[in-house]
C-alpha cells in the first residue's frame, strides 16, 4: 500500500494539484532511533474485537476494529526494535491525575481503580524489564514527562511512533518531537483512530509537515539492518 492510498479519497482536486508540485522528502530512520509506543492500553481495545458501535456500548474509549487491526503491526515493530537493541519507551495515561478530556456535562469521571485498569498496557505490547514506562496527563508524550531527557540520554536522532489516536495523542507527540528537532517516523499501519477520516487526514498532514509516514514492513526491514 502507498501512503496516498489512505488519504487520496479525502483530497480535493486542488489538493492533488498542489501535491504534484511539492513533496516533503523522506529522512529515514537514522542510525540512532528510538521507538515510542503511545497509549497502547486496554480501554481503546476493549476485551475482544467487535464492530466499533458495539464496542462503544461497553468501552466508551474503544477504537473498535482499527485498534485490533493495528496491533499485529505494533507488535512486529516492537519486536524488531528490541532485536535491533534500540531504546523502547512506553507511554500510557496517568490514572491518579485529572484527565485532559472534558467530562460530558452531567457526567462523572471514572474512579481511580477503573482508570488504572483502562490504562494498563495491552499484554501483547507490554514493557519488558528495563523499558521505561511514562505516564502522561496530556495528549503529547512529551508534556509533563521526562521523555525528552530520556531521548537525549540515549542520544537519539529519530523517534519512531506507534499507537493511538492518530488525530490526538500520536499527532501531539509527533509535533512535539519535531519541535525538539528530532526526525520522526510514523508507522502508518501501527497507528490508529476510531474515526477513519481523521486517521487519513492526520497521516496526510504529518507526512506533509512533520514526519516520514511509512509502512511497518519497511520500518521492520530498516531496523533489521541496524540489528545486523
Amino acid at each position: 500500500m502507498r501512503n496516498s492510498d489512505i488519504w487520496e479519497p479525502f483530497l480535493t482536486e486542488q489538493d492533488r494539484a498542489h501535491l504534484g508540485r511539492q513533496q516533503r522528502p523522506e529522512r529515514g530512520i537514522g542510525p540512532r532511533p528510538a521507538l515510542v509506543l503511545v497509549d497502547i492500553y486496554q480501554r481503546v481495545f476493549g476485551d475482544r474485537p467487535e464492530p466499533l458501535l458495539d464496542a462503544l456500548e461497553r468501552w466508551p474509549s474503544s477504537c473498535g476494529p482499527a485498534g485490533w487491526d493495528a496491533l499485529p503491526h505494533i507488535v512486529a515493530v516492537l519486536g524488531a526494535a528490541r532485536d535491533a537493541g534500540i531504546p523502547v519507551v512506553h507511554v500510557t495515561g496517568a490514572a491518579d491525575l485529572p484527565a485532559w478530556r472534558r467530562v460530558p456535562r452531567g457526567g462523572r469521571s471514572q474512579d481511580r481503580e477503573a482508570r488504572e485498569a483502562g490504562f494498563r498496557i495491552k499484554e501483547e505490547a507490554a514493557p519488558l524489564p528495563g523499558e521505561p514506562v511514562l505516564r502522561k496527563a496530556a495528549p503529547s508524550a512529551f508534556f509533563g514527562t521526562p521523555l525528552v531527557a530520556l531521548l537525549r540520554q540515549y542520544d537519539v536522532d529519530n523517534v519512531i511512533v506507534v499507537g493511538e489516536s492518530t488525530s490526538g495523542c500520536v499527532r501531539a507527540t509527533v509535533v512535539d518531537a519535531c519541535s525538539y528537532r528530532y526526525d520522526v517516523t510514523v508507522v502508518r499501519d501501527a497507528v490508529f483512530d476510531r474515526t477513519q477520516a481523521a486517521h487519513a487526514i492526520n497521516l496526510f498532514d504529518m507526512a506533509q509537515k512533520y514526519a516520514d509516514v511509512r509502512g511497518s514492513q519497511d520500518v521492520v526491514a530498516d531496523l533489521a539492518e541496524l540489528a545486523a
